[in-house]
């Protein structure tokens, strides 16, 4: 709605969360969303969750950077006015 290329979810590892369950609950809810997203037109690629911990850095940014080239290759989403 807000026209944005895409979403990139980031959460703790299972298990290893300080939010106890948080990242199960994140995960359920974001297979929904995408889903939806997919039935809707939007490209599978355009949202992405990863488990990457505050110790993995580099791993985090590799997610980021490939996560925008893949946005670059798809070009501008298709819901810009």
């Amino acid at each position: 709605k807000e026209g944005y290329d895409g979403v990139l979810v980031v959460g703790c590892h299972y298990g290893d969360c300080h939010f106890i369950s948080g990242n199960y609950v994140s995960k359920r809810r974001f297979t929904l969303i995408k889903s939806i997203l997919t039935s809707l037109g939007v490209e599978e690629e355009r949202v992405r969750f990863e488990h990457i911990s505050a110790a993995e850095g580099r791993r985090f940014a590799e997610v980021v950077n490939e996560m925008t080239r893949k946005l670059r290759e798809l070009g501008p989403s298709p819901f810009v006015r």
